[in-house]
């Protein structure tokens, strides 16, 4: 047992969905003249620098799952149990989404450490009250101190017992600290505080991953709290929806987090049509995919996943395969996706939006998101022009390899 470090007792909590990072802290990141340049934005989309208040997901990573009990309550679940509802599930969606490039290592904590309040002290709820929210996070740290050296960890969990009556769990969310918590000679930045059920929603983990990495939230959120989420992205994007049929990350967010080369990423602009073959995002080495014959093809992954029209200083449109390949495997349908980026949307206000190529039609009603959007994608032997913009992208056919070849043509 090791003394209790210090914890900071005067921060202030906030929800991952309202703070702002200052993209003063920077590091280089892409030359490219269609990444746009991030902006002050709360995980705004922009790629042309990386902000390294943020952990970078290009090696293995480190995360500490640390298990809260309360004294009003004796825990159904054990740590090793809540421990299996994320993992391996969440390390292999990123083993995928990475192409191998990112792993996320989780150590849990064998044994429940005990809060020192009753859970329906902190009154635990989605849009959570700052002073509630500060001091469980101080009495989480400072009953976790003495069990975990929080200096070995690059991210860390705090999972609270899902039977314990004051845990809600539509209160899963990352919280910045524009304060940090401080332990064992490091600084905490941000804390992963899961309230999920046993077990948890699909993917939950993953999606409040991405926040720790600087990815915004996609969905809509009605300003009542009613009405449809997900009429931004649909089922396309973990981000939108954990729940999606199609969850993989988009390829633009792949190449924020630098999973895609710049050699993988193609610019397209000017009057003349670009002719390009585009692999499917998913697919990656050892990644079965069908091919033009309808066989199985492998030895995709090191090709062309993005192609990017720039459509204003903060714009662009966006191109990539999507289909059943992946992570992808339950997609509604195949075919070039097109969404609009925009750097200086506010996470959980648009930053991302799909174009829907069949907006009079829907599909996979039974289990879409979002079924309008659910047949989004331009398919084979289609042609689409982007409403709004004079770039239209014609799909003309597949490789033996099952690489799409497309023509885009913007202006």
């Amino acid at each position: 047992m090791r003394s209790t470090a210090a914890v900071c007792t005067t921060m202030a909590a906030l929800a991952a969905t309202s703070l702002v990072t200052a993209p003063s802290i920077a590091e280089p990141f892409s030359p490219a003249p269609c990444a746009l340049k991030r902006t002050t934005a709360h995980h705004s989309e922009g790629l042309d620098t990386w902000n390294a208040a943020y952990p970078r997901p290009v090696r293995r990573l480190d995360a500490v799952m640390v298990f809260l009990s309360f004294p009003d309550s004796q825990p159904l679940a054990s740590p090793r149990e809540l421990a299996a509802d994320h993992f391996p599930a969440t390390t292999r969606f990123f083993q995928r989404a990475s192409y191998g490039t990112f792993t996320l290592r989780p150590h849990p904590v064998r044994h429940w450490i005990g809060m020192p309040r009753p859970s329906t002290a902190y009154v635990i709820q989605r849009d959570w009250h700052a002073e509630h929210r500060t001091a469980y996070l101080r009495d989480a740290l400072a009953a976790a101190d003495a069990h975990v050296d929080f200096s070995r960890y690059d991210i860390v969990y705090f999972v609270a017992d899902p039977d314990a009556p004051g845990v809600d769990s539509d209160a899963t969310k990352v919280v910045n600290l524009d304060a940090p918590l401080r332990a064992d000679g490091t600084d905490i930045r941000r804390v992963v505080t899961v309230f999920e059920n046993h077990p948890p929603d699909r993917l939950v983990l993953a999606h409040e991953t991405g926040h720790v990495f600087d990815l915004p939230d996609l969905y809509h959120r009605p300003v009542d709290g009613k009405g449809d989420w997900d009429t931004h992205v649909g089922d396309w994007d973990l981000m939108g929806s954990q729940f999606g049929l199609a969850p993989d990350l988009f390829g633009w967010h792949k190449w924020k987090l630098g999973w895609l080369q710049p050699r993988q990423v193609v610019c397209v602009a000017g009057p003349r049509p670009a002719r390009l073959t585009l692999e499917p995002l998913g697919a990656g080495p050892g990644v079965p995919v069908r091919g033009a014959a309808g066989v199985p093809a492998f030895g995709l992954g090191r090709g062309v996943k993005l192609a990017v029209v720039r459509t204003g200083s903060g714009s662009v449109l966006a191109f990539e395969v999507r289909g059943p390949v992946g992570s992808d495997a339950a997609a509604c349908r195949a075919g070039v996706l097109v969404y609009r980026v925009r750097s200086g949307a506010e996470s959980g206000r648009g930053p991302i939006e799909v174009i829907d190529a069949h907006p009079r039609t829907e599909a996979c009603w039974e289990d879409s998101v979002y079924p309008p959007l659910a047949d989004a994608p331009v398919a084979l032997g289609e042609s689409f022009t982007v409403p709004g913009e004079r770039v239209r992208v014609e799909v003309e056919g597949r490789t033996v390899s099952g690489a799409w070849t497309v023509q885009i043509t913007a202006g």
